[in-house]
């Protein structure tokens, strides 16, 4: 929704606004017709209590939409303390600071919440039971959120900005002779740009509560592996699958299993459900591709 003839325009403060998400955050809220002010890394430590005040105080917003995380999964595992204060004690810096000047917060976790143990999606009201270190650290984050507050769960994020899973299969499928993925983990693979029209969505409408935000379409790693390679046109054959317990070297923090987010309150409140993941792959490959200039 964005601000028609005659409605006011909201003041929406982003952070994390240079990562894949935020980017295109941002670029969803002007599309909305609203105002964006991002904050990068950069220009905003969000472990510095006194700076979040001074940025979300003087900046008086009307939600602000916390993008800010330490998303390296594995280093999480090797050091809990910047974990739990970047994702966790820091976020209730952003939402302490955002209540502060009567401005909600729009809170970006992940399916890493969750065990993974579940034979069935994961609804928005399941117990969160987190197995790694990061999944820890953004349950605390969602736990410093307040009543009125939204907590959005996406997984397996893809996007044009930064690094993600796309943009390494079209690289090694273009120099290896042979790629392993796992086939024994299966989620929702999300696009940032998709996902950040239907956040902002659920930040201009002021709706609170938790929400599972996700492209349609489960797949395990190895196929969507394969999913890549074939939309750009090269040999998925190559593409070869692998159990986690077989992966050399092991991985440090342990992945769900089943990182499946059903996402039932989105068509409940009248939002868009994301298209089928398939679609918003074929468009980013076609423009990671023409970048390249392949």
């Amino acid at each position: 929704m964005g601000a028609t003839q005659g409605q006011e325009v909201m003041k929406l403060f982003v952070t994390g606004a240079g990562g894949q998400l935020g980017h295109e955050l941002v670029s969803a809220i002007r599309a909305s017709g609203n105002e964006a002010i991002a904050t990068t890394h950069a220009q905003l430590d969000i472990t510095d209590e006194e700076a979040v005040k001074v940025a979300i105080g003087s900046a008086q917003p009307d939600v602000v939409i916390h993008a800010a995380a330490w998303t390296a999964v594995d280093a999480c595992e090797g050091d809990a303390t910047k974990a739990m204060n970047v994702n966790g004690t820091a976020s209730k810096y952003v939402a302490d600071a955002a209540h502060a000047v009567g401005a909600r917060v729009v809170y970006i976790s992940t399916d890493y919440v969750f065990d993974g143990t579940k034979p069935t999606p994961y609804n928005e009201d399941d117990v969160p039971n987190p197995q790694c270190v990061y999944g820890a650290s953004k349950l605390a984050g969602e736990r410093a959120m307040g009543a009125d507050d939204a907590i959005v769960r996406i997984s397996w994020v893809c996007g044009f900005y930064g690094a993600n899973m796309v943009k390494t299969i079209l690289k090694l499928g273009a120099t290896m002779p042979e790629l392993k993925f796992v086939d024994d983990q299966i989620g929702n693979p999300t696009f940032a740009d998709d996902a950040a029209r239907a956040i902002v969505e659920i930040a201009t409408r002021g709706l609170g509560g938790i929400w599972h935000v996700t492209n349609q379409g489960v797949v395990s790693w190895y196929e969507f592996a394969r999913e890549v390679l074939l939309t750009a046109g090269m040999d998925a054959q190559k593409v070869k699958p692998i159990s986690t317990r077989d992966l050399q070297p092991p991985r440090p923090a342990q992945r769900p299993a089943n990182s499946v987010l059903h996402d039932g309150r989105l068509g409940q409140a009248g939002i868009a459900v994301l298209p089928d993941f398939r679609q918003p792959l074929a468009r980013l490959v076609r423009r990671l591709l023409a970048e390249t200039g392949e």
